[in-house]
Order: C-alpha cells, then sequence, then structure tokens
C-alpha cells in the first residue's frame, strides 16, 4: 500500500508542479494588469487572451457598477464601439460572395441615393472605398440620420464630403458604416440585427447583438465618461438606450442606422476573443466558416500605407513593440476597446474597460497599450 502511495504521488508531481505554475503566473499578470488599472483610474476591464488559437486566459478586473460596488465578471457584456464596425464589413464580404454585390458597385446604387462627391461629380464612390474609409465622406454633419447625406433631404448634404478625390486619401468616417448597414438590409431582405445575428453570431455560438431588447439587460456593464477636472466618474446611461419607438416603426434600408452597425455591438470579451479567433484564421473556427479564406485576407489587406486600414481591420506596428498585429479598437461613452491578433503566430489579446483616464500616444489610447503590453508579456512572450 505503501509502495502504491509512492508511485501515485510521482506520477502526480509533474501536474501538481504545472499547476502551481500556471497559478503563480496567472498571479503575477494580475498584479502586473492591476498596477495598469490603477495608473489609469480604470473602473473595470474585461480580458481575454488566445494563443495557439486557443483562449488560453480570461480574467475580469474591478467593477461592473460602481454606484452598488458590483464586480465585474466574465459574462457581462459591453457595448464595444467601432470593432462592431468589423462584424458589418464580415457581414458584406458574405453577400459579395453569395454574389448579390460587388466590392466596386457604386455606392450611391446599393444605397439607393445619390452619393457624389460634388467637387469629383465624375468619381464613382465604390463600396470598397466605403469599407477601408476612402469615400472621401466625413462625420461632420454626423452620421445617426442616412438624411444627412441625402441630396433631396438635406440642403448642407455637400458638406458630408472633404475636398479630395475619392480613393485617394484615408479619413475615418461613422457614415460610411451606417450606410453599409443599411445596404445589408437591401441586399439580404433581413433586418441588420437579425442578419448580424443569424449568420456571425449564431453559427459561432456567441452571445451579443445589436438590439437592447434581444439581450439579457442584467449583463450590461454600466459605461463612464472621466472628468479630469474633478477626478469623477459619471454614468452614461444613453449607451444602452432601447430605442423601442424607433424600431416601432423602422423602414428597412432606411433605419438602420437605429443599431448602429458603425459601433452598436455588444458583447462579452471572451466571445469578442472568439470571434477574433475566426478572423485570425481566416474566416474559420472551430470548422465552421462564415467568410471564405480570401475575403478574410481582403479584410486584413492595408488599402492606404500610412494607416495600414484595410476592411474594418487595421494594421498596427507600434502597439507591441516588434510585434506585427492586425484588429481594430473602439471608444465611446467612456469605453475602451481593444482586439488585436497576429494571424501568423495565432495569438490575440481582447481587453474591455467601462471607464479610464484616457490619455492617447500615436493614436492608441496609453491605457489599453499599457494593458495590451501587460499581457503579452505574461502570456504570450
Amino acid at each position: 500500500m505503501k509502495l502504491y502511495r509512492s508511485k501515485c504521488l510521482l506520477t502526480l508531481m509533474p501536474f501538481l508542479f504545472f499547476c502551481l505554475t500556471v497559478r503563480a503566473q496567472f498571479e503575477k499578470a494580475e498584479t502586473d494588469f492591476g498596477a495598469v488599472m490603477q495608473k489609469f483610474n480604470a473602473v473595470g476591464a474585461s480580458v481575454a487572451v488566445v494563443k495557439k488559437g486557443k483562449i488560453i486566459y480570461t480574467h475580469s478586473f474591478g467593477l461592473k457598477d460602481l454606484e452598488r460596488n458590483i464586480p465585474l465578471t466574465d459574462q457581462d457584456i459591453f457595448r464595444i464601439a467601432s470593432i462592431s464596425k468589423s462584424f458589418s464589413a464580415t457581414s458584406i464580404m458574405q453577400l459579395v460572395e453569395a454574389g448579390k454585390l460587388s466590392l466596386d458597385n457604386d455606392f450611391g446604387d446599393l444605397v439607393g441615393f445619390k452619393i457624389r462627391n460634388p467637387k469629383y461629380p465624375d468619381q464613382k464612390i465604390t463600396l470598397r472605398m466605403a469599407l477601408s474609409h476612402t469615400s472621401s465622406l466625413n462625420d461632420s454633419q454626423g452620421y445617426l440620420n442616412l438624411d444627412l447625406i441625402n441630396p433631396d433631404k438635406n440642403p448642407n448634404w455637400a458638406k458630408c464630403y472633404n475636398d479630395y478625390l475619392p480613393g485617394t486619401k484615408f479619413d475615418y468616417c461613422n457614415l460610411n458604416f451606417n450606410l453599409i448597414g443599411t445596404i445589408i438590409e437591401k441586399k439580404s431582405g433581413e433586418r441588420f440585427d437579425d442578419y448580424v445575428k443569424n449568420h456571425v453570431l449564431k453559427p459561432l455560438g456567441l452571445y451579443g447583438g445589436y438590439c437592447i431588447d434581444s439581450l439579457d439587460s442584467t449583463r450590461f456593464v454600466k459605461l463612464y465618461e472621466y472628468n479630469p477636472n474633478d477626478r469623477k466618474f459619471t454614468p452614461s446611461p444613453t449607451a444602452y438606450a432601447p430605442r423601442r419607438t424607433e424600431i416601432q416603426h423602422y423602414v428597412m434600408g432606411y433605419s438602420t442606422p437605429i443599431f448602429s452597425p458603425t459601433g452598436g455591438m455588444k458583447i462579452s470579451a471572451t466571445d469578442l476573443a472568439r470571434y477574433m479567433i475566426m478572423h485570425m484564421n481566416y474566416g474559420k473556427s472551430n470548422g465552421v466558416k462564415i467568410i471564405s479564406k480570401k475575403s478574410a485576407k481582403l479584410m486584413q489587406t492595408a488599402v492606404t500605407n500610412d494607416e495600414g486600414y484595410g476592411f474594418a481591420i487595421r494594421s498596427a506596428d507600434n502597439l507591441i513593440p516588434g510585434v506585427k498585429l492586425k484588429g481594430h479598437t473602439g471608444s465611446a461613452y467612456g469605453l475602451y476597446s481593444t482586439m488585436f491578433f497576429n494571424p501568423k503566430e495565432k495569438f490575440g489579446i481582447v481587453i474591455i474597460t467601462n471607464g479610464i483616464n484616457a490619455t492617447y500616444t500615436d493614436d492608441f489610447p496609453d491605457f489599453s497599450r499599457a494593458a495590451i503590453n501587460s499581457l503579452y508579456q505574461n502570456f504570450i512572450k
């Protein structure tokens, strides 16, 4: 009996050593990340780390609700802002593959009214240009209503265009993607939020969506704007406004901005990481094909060299020193979201915070840069 116990102990020792090593790694990672949280006065943050194509770590730090002192959990969902654009672009690529439209189609023909830069009336603006923010459109008049750019509805429509030739320069524009959401409805026959749920989220087994009333509101993470003058956080409840009246009178192919194809996705960091894995694998995850390898690579290929932006996925070579990444960021209502991956090395990191003291360096929030480097050093490098 003593011999048997000795053999069991010898067999268990490597496993116990492994467990202790992993635990020590996690404890160090969480201490380091906690220091980043403290430096930027973060309310809360959820993270997910992917290595060799698999999620190896998830954790939530801080609070979901400051006023009620409710801890943040991995099951909670955030509005992720502009990372949402990649869901819209993925949906468009599905419709391109189905032969329902072409990337070189006239953007105005797809939307349903004339879209032409008045300074270059003979230059066609294409869907490809809109996806890559090279359309010459801008957000100076807003982006929450399609009438803004419709010559028959807005006398100031010309202000929605920049002075340069379409297709020649990059200018980040939310209006591009609310128009793209409209095209998804027109070409699929499905309401925008339903299309993304049925053709992207459900096939991947993800919980999330654009429609507030389709989700469990108890899982929404409260978002906070930081005021550096009084060093206080103010809640941003409009991030989860249900807009029930507008939805009740919804017009397909027109009311689409209600759901914000440009920034309205609600999802957890863990499920966003699962979505990221699909793009990391060029369109497939767990045997499920969402888009073709060709489409996925096209989304990740920079259209403009200076910005490195493809179709709602950009290149980032200066986020982690010496590491090439693909992905996107988002910021609105006080939240800051980060999703970046390396398709060759099969690693990626997702970070979403619901409120920080935000400062920027080279177009990236300093919190996001510090946070992604902390996780990279502890889990990937």
